[in-house]
């Protein structure tokens, strides 16, 4: 069996980013990057189905720049086996990568497919839902626990009224949450050993897919700032101020 994990480059969460002068877009110039943290649960959750013998192999891919070579390395050190890089400049859109990424399960052929739940830069939350209508495969979302098994897999998800469990006949899709598990800490061996595991780079236009983005950012302003706290001597100066100026009362 095998299990094909997909991982985005993002913006590292602990860096605050500002909105480009022109108002174009974020500003991530010279700021660091890092492996989307809910994809990085996945890797860790398929490394960890390997380890228990449910799956022979973890395939690590990744859409975007050349640069994403480093998150792909990244899910290297933590145990995937190979990876494969789909190259481009272009903005890729939630359904431009669930395309791309169907391509590679037409290829690859995995019992598994999982993902994040989302990216942290644009919360989007739809390319594991896209994926799996378009290659026609049950999904669980949200997964905070994963049992593969017999050409099963079980997850269990966390929905308003409390918990739910699902079970889907491989392959599937399967998007992770944060309570999944704890990514372990990524050593200085398996850094160096990830740097000799396979890592296959393709474009776009040989898988057959066509990324041209289908919406455009007109504008991007951040929020407007919050005014100033203001401290009232009494109660009484407190309840005016309600009435008159926040019109509360």
């Amino acid at each position: 069996m095998k299990v094909l994990v997909a991982v985005k480059r993002v913006v590292d969460a602990n860096v605050k980013v500002g909105v480009k002068s022109d108002g174009t877009g974020v500003d991530i110039s010279n700021v660091k990057m890092s492996i989307n943290p809910f994809d990085e649960i996945a890797v860790e959750e398929a490394v960890r189905l390997k380890e228990a013998g449910a799956i022979a192999e973890v395939v690590a891919v990744s859409c975007g720049v050349e640069q994403s070579q480093e998150t792909l390395r990244t899910a290297l050190a933590i145990g995937a086996d190979r990876a494969i890089l789909i190259g481009t400049d272009e903005a890729l859109q939630p359904l431009a990568v669930a395309k791309l990424l169907k391509a590679i399960v037409d290829r690859e052929q995995p019992s598994l497919v999982m993902l994040g739940k989302q990216a942290i830069d644009d919360d989007s939350n739809q390319t594991g839902q896209m994926l799996a209508a378009l290659a026609g495969l049950p999904q669980a979302t949200f997964a905070s626990k994963v049992v593969v098994a017999g050409g099963n897999a079980t997850v269990s998800r966390e929905v308003d009224g409390g918990m739910e469990t699902l079970s889907l006949t491989l392959p599937a899709v399967v998007t992770t949450d944060l309570r999944l598990n704890e990514p372990r800490y990524v050593t200085l061996p398996n850094i160096m050993k990830a740097k000799k595991k396979p890592l296959e780079i393709v474009k776009p236009e040989a898988l057959g897919v066509d990324v041209t983005p289908r919406l455009k950012t007109l504008k991007v302003s951040e929020p407007p700032k919050r005014s100033a706290g203001v401290k009232v001597p009494d109660v009484k100066t407190l309840v005016e101020k309600l009435k008159t100026e926040a019109k509360v009362l």
